[in-house]
């Protein structure tokens, strides 16, 4: 939903935008050259044919000129007085540093990437024809210059990214491709108007405890300084399908800002997916002709971080009622901002929802997201955390940046106020804890780093502007003084030495209150690496590939962390299967032992959903939109109703605990989390099995799990004693049908030891309406089944991935795809995969 008055005037058209200094290749042409407004110079230049696509091959290094150089974009467009008392120029996105210039006059200069801007220019217009000039400085000698002429601070990455307000992420990430460019990134125009205006308006939302909805609007006006004050009415109109309230008040003449409440009577309420419904309330502001329209929900929201007996919660209430985060973290979902439109919003989101996802944290090193994004989430019940935009680095409390910082966060709470499905406001990413842990002090010395934001700026401004959001400081955060940012036993935490240093069984290791970022790396879908990556042979250390890989030995991360759990592959196919089927696995074993901790863990937020160009990183949806075997093992592993198999202690050993031992992890449990508002009676039917199905010991267990809680069951001695763990599986499944539990697996020994057989899978295929099913049936265990459906046609997509068959059962897989194949080709290694066929390199 968009903000700009019906007075505005976009000016987008016949723009075009002109080197003015800095590197050019040899040839490249001086004059002007079309361009698209909204837009970005890497686009623009693409669009001419100047540059080839910066996201394939090696082109990233070989187009780092463009951040050195810099830019002027053009544009004549005609206007008219319309009689209007004011004139304004506004521009809702220039990236970054910019020269403003109407008919040559110097408008003003802008450095921040994260506000808009409005200037009166009246006085410099001219009937007919105007000339508009924005003229950018080269963004990577800019923030070296900075560097030099304030200090540089500690940052990760090779760029002083800390020195300005632009997207970090836009030099370069550990998954980000390094594209620091500029552009008028968002619309500008000429908003001409009269008596008073609508500049901002922020609906406040509140539930009472008989069910009334009170929807509070502040409202701020501006003027159009003729001296011309009339006492004016404001009329707020608060209206769903069936009918709607107004409210009605008096604005002083002199009033600059004012707040009307406006009641409604049983408000329908706005629950988080999976909670309820997503009911939203049309909302208009009129005073005079200025008019302001949004849309807000009605609910109430609360953290609880006090203490308890084991540390500090990080418990997410909305009206009341707790909510069990199974989240994703956000990044921008394209290295150029103005190419994600709202249908590609839209598909990312359900790529969330479709996973079972109810929380969606937006990345502080990103951006504040577009309107399209919140209100989208607001209509599927997505939860939002927003974090303020400083992520991984020191950032200066000085003038030259806290007046940016300031601005640009009054005018996002504002602006974001209005969306029921925003939740958290988060100070900063990892910079408590980069000042903890990262050796910060010694390179800072007494200089600001940041702090004054988070425990200061940004609690005063949520207090002042939206107050019906919870704030934390930082993600990780402890919520105590003389805490450690990243304690496990407060707050939120994140787990890096997992992927970093330690095997993915070293999650066991942990007992989180709530955990924020934790991931695990995998390529993306074969056509995406492959429409990149061109090194002959395909290699994991070849050239492009490296190119594409931008974590720190992400390659050799990616092979150790799959040492011992996963056969060594032996082709490029393999690898590229085992390394996805790894990220799956670590990841639901991750979020299967954190939920299973349930209620002392109350959340998990994966990093990351989804990628800005096609890399090797940890998202679950690739940048080609392909769903990776992630994206089904999250979507499994975070089912409302989850039932795992674990190791916990046994009360003889929790007893010998009491004499001073940690408590060994001595037998095995069924533990059931029920995240559901209905409670679970029922019987689970546990056996111990040979991987042809053989039963060797079984054992029926009565389970009750209340709405939203969970239960512990030991699982009995003769089913969970293994006597030979490279054939035996135990499995766990609900004795009744539409339980809303998929079975349990405990899998004794890794993939790599495991006897799993190559010819266990046997599959037929055949053509459907929608495109082609695929049957496979198992004589045998056979894990994971995945149809690497893009290798047969890049835009094709599977309903069922990751699936593991006992023996004698058997799964039906639909594509969709327009393609005229054969349909025997998805039955071939390595469109048709499985953890079976690892331990050939290849299936027989």
């Amino acid at each position: 939903m968009s903000h700009r008055p019906a007075t505005f005037t976009p000016i987008d058209a016949d723009w075009t935008v002109t080197p003015i200094a800095g590197p050019l290749p040899a040839g490249f042409p001086s004059g002007p050259i079309a361009a698209v407004v909204p837009g970005v110079i890497h686009t623009d230049l693409l669009r001419a044919g100047l540059i080839a696509d910066p996201f394939d091959g090696d082109n990233e290094a070989a187009q780092q000129w463009i951040g050195d150089t810099s830019w002027r974009y053009a544009a004549n467009f005609e206007w008219h007085d319309d009689g209007s008392a004011r004139h304004d120029l506004v521009a809702y996105g220039l990236d970054t540093v910019a020269t403003v210039l109407l008919n040559g006059h110097e408008i003003a200069r802008t450095e921040n990437q994260h506000r808009s801007y409005r200037w009166p220019v009246g006085a410099w217009l001219v009937d007919g024809e105007n000339e508009l000039l924005i003229e950018f400085a080269a963004p990577v000698p800019e923030v070296t210059a900075r560097a030099e002429r304030y200090g540089a601070l500690p940052r990760v990455n090779h760029h002083e990214y800390n020195q300005l307000r632009k997207t970090a992420s836009h030099f370069g990430w550990d998954w980000g491709i390094d594209v620091a460019g500029v552009g008028i990134w968002k619309a500008i125009g000429i908003d001409s108007w009269s008596g008073v205006r609508v500049a901002s308006v922020r609906p406040l939302v509140a539930l009472d405890a008989d069910g009334t909805g009170v929807l509070t609007a502040h409202v701020e006006l501006e003027r159009d300084g003729t001296g011309v004050d009339n006492e004016l009415a404001a009329v707020v109109e608060v209206a769903d399908e069936s009918h709607a309230i107004t409210a009605v008040a008096d604005v002083r003449s002199d009033a600059g800002d004012f707040a009307v409440e406006a009641r409604v009577p049983d408000a329908a309420v706005w629950w988080p997916v999976g909670h309820g419904e997503q009911p939203l309330y049309d909302v208009t502001v009129s005073i005079g002709d200025a008019r302001w329209a949004g849309r807000v929900g009605f609910r109430n929201v609360r953290v609880d971080t006090a203490p308890d007996a084991a540390g500090r919660p990080f418990r997410l209430y909305v009206n009341d009622e707790l909510v069990l985060v199974r989240g994703v973290n956000w990044i921008p979902d394209h290295a150029f901002l103005t190419e994600v439109d709202s249908d590609r919003y839209a598909r990312r989101l359900m790529d969330a929802v479709e996973a079972n996802v109810n929380l969606v944290r937006v990345w502080g090193g990103g951006i504040y997201e577009s309107d399209e994004f919140y209100a989208r989430a607001d209509e599927l019940g997505l939860l939002v955390w927003q974090d303020f935009l400083l992520a991984c680095a020191a950032y200066a409390e000085e003038d030259h940046l806290a007046h940016e910082i300031e601005a640009e966060a009054r005018e996002n709470i504002t602006r974001l106020s209005q969306h029921p499905s925003l939740v958290i406001w988060n100070g900063n990413n990892e910079n408590i804890w980069g000042y903890a842990d990262w050796g910060w002090p010694a390179l800072l010395g007494d200089r600001t780093w940041g702090d004054g934001y988070y425990r200061g700026l940004f609690p005063a401004l949520v207090r002042e502007l939206d107050p019906t959001r919870f704030y934390s400081p930082a993600s990780p955060y402890s919520f105590g003084d003389y805490l450690h940012p990243n304690d496990e036993r407060n707050g939120t935490m994140h787990i890096w030495d997992v992927w970093n240093r330690e095997d993915y069984t070293t999650y066991r290791a942990y007992t989180p209150r709530f955990v924020s970022e934790f991931g695990f790396q995998g390529p993306p879908a074969w056509s995406t690496l492959t429409r990149v990556v061109h090194d002959e042979p395909l290699d994991p250390y070849g050239h492009e590939m490296l190119v594409h890989q931008k974590a720190n030995l992400g390659n050799e991360k990616l092979e150790r962390g799959a040492r011992g759990h996963l056969p060594d592959p032996t082709s490029i196919e393999a690898w590229h299967w085992s390394t996805q089927l790894n990220q799956a696995h670590a990841i639901r074993f991750g979020v299967e032992h954190f939920r299973s901790l349930t209620p002392h863990n109350t959340g998990t937020v994966l990093w990351q959903l989804n990628d800005n160009w096609p890399v090797v990183s940890w998202a679950a949806v690739d940048f080609d939109e392909h769903r990776k075997p992630l994206w089904f093992a999250m979507r499994d592993a975070y089912a409302p109703r989850l039932a795992t198999i674990q190791p916990r202690s046994s009360a003889a050993a929790i007893e010998a605990a009491f004499e001073g031992s940690r408590p060994a992890q001595d037998v095995l449990a069924l533990v059931l989390i029920n995240d559901t508002d209905a409670a679970f009676d029922g019987a689970f039917e546990v056996s111990r099995q040979r991987l042809d199905g053989t039963v060797l010991a079984q054992s029926s267990l009565a389970a009750s799990v209340p709405a939203r809680g969970s239960v512990t069951i030991e699982l009995p001695a003769e089913v969970r004693d293994v006597a030979d763990a490279a054939h035996e599986v135990i499995v766990a499944h609900a004795g009744a049908q539409n339980s809303g539990f998929e079975p349990a697996l405990w899998h004794p020994a890794e993939v790599a030891g495991q006897g799993l057989d190559v010819e266990a899978l046997t599959a037929t295929a055949e053509q459907i309406d929608s495109g082609y099913a695929v049957t496979v049936t198992a004589r045998a265990l056979v894990r994971d089944v995945f149809l690497q459906v893009d290798r047969v046609d890049p835009r094709a997509t599977v309903d069922r991935g990751l699936v593991t068959l006992l023996a004698g059962e058997s799964a039906r897989l639909e594509i969709a795809t327009s393609a005229q194949v054969d349909p025997a080709v998805f039955t071939r290694w390595p469109v048709l995969s499985s953890a079976n066929s690892l331990h050939a390199g290849r299936p027989a």
